[in-house]
């Protein structure tokens, strides 16, 4: 499967702590291996998918896109203001 992972998602993914940066890759490793995991949006989130994963108590989202063998990771973060991040990130 190729993966493809926007800069934001990178930019996350390097200013996390260590720790975080593992656990984020364990996750990544769960979506590879099961790619229906994540919960598949509808409206203007529609064919997204949400995968979400908890750390330190606190609750953070993965959501990336399923095309032939491609997985596109798009967007990682907590839950506050995920959405509408996402909605910025997909419609600019």
């Amino acid at each position: 499967m190729k993966i493809i992972v926007t800069i934001r998602f990178k930019k996350f993914k390097k200013k996390s702590n260590p720790k975080l940066q593992l656990e984020i890759d364990k996750q990544i490793n769960i979506i590879i291996k099961n790619p229906e995991i994540g919960i598949l949006k509808k409206g203007d989130f529609k064919n997204y998918r949400i995968h979400n994963f908890k750390f330190n108590q606190q609750l953070y989202l993965i959501s990336y896109l399923i095309y032939d063998d491609i997985l596109s990771l798009y967007l990682i973060g907590t839950h506050e203001n995920f959405y509408k991040i996402l909605k910025k990130f997909i419609y600019h």
